[in-house]
């Protein structure tokens, strides 16, 4: 019986302790997004390039296939240098799901730029270096409820 206890004891502080890291991995992983957010939205997208890894690859709906590397994304990137801004911006449904190394990060962005609002799908794959730094190693922003003309047959 002392070992079944000892079991439990020891299981319900492991699930205690990672539900604690994971909060504030939460915390911290929200934290970055927010602050290269807060660059991207006047125009300067480095606060992204900075967070993300080498091997980075990147969708979005105004390219037509992934991006493959931070080089290709500094390009991207450095074409649209001063040109995005936003007045503010909301995030909702944050939700950060992680194991061991890896954490991903889903919410919904909606970006205000005077009356006009634009809402995005957001998800965000961190990954730890071997530095201590978290990276984006996947990143996908795609139109929340996109004016598509698609049909499906039943």
């Amino acid at each position: 019986m002392n070992k079944l206890i000892l079991t439990l004891s020891l299981i319900m502080t492991s699930i205690t302790s990672f539900a604690q890291g994971n909060a504030e991995l939460s915390a911290k992983i929200i934290a970055l997004e927010k602050a290269a957010l807060e660059q991207w939205n006047n125009g300067n997208p480095s606060g992204y390039l900075n967070i993300s890894a080498k091997d980075v690859v990147y969708f979005d709906p105004f390219i037509e296939q992934r991006l493959d590397g931070l080089d290709k994304l500094t390009t991207l990137y450095e074409s649209i240098r001063g040109k995005v801004h936003a007045d503010k911006y909301e995030m909702a449904n944050l939700l950060v799901q992680s194991v061991q190394n890896m954490a991903v990060l889903t919410f919904n962005l909606s970006s205000y730029v005077g009356t006009s609002v634009h809402k995005w799908n957001c998800t965000e794959v961190y990954r730890l270096e071997s530095d201590g730094a978290w990276k984006i190693i996947q990143s996908h922003w795609s139109l929340t409820k996109p004016n598509l003309n698609i049909k499906f047959e039943d």
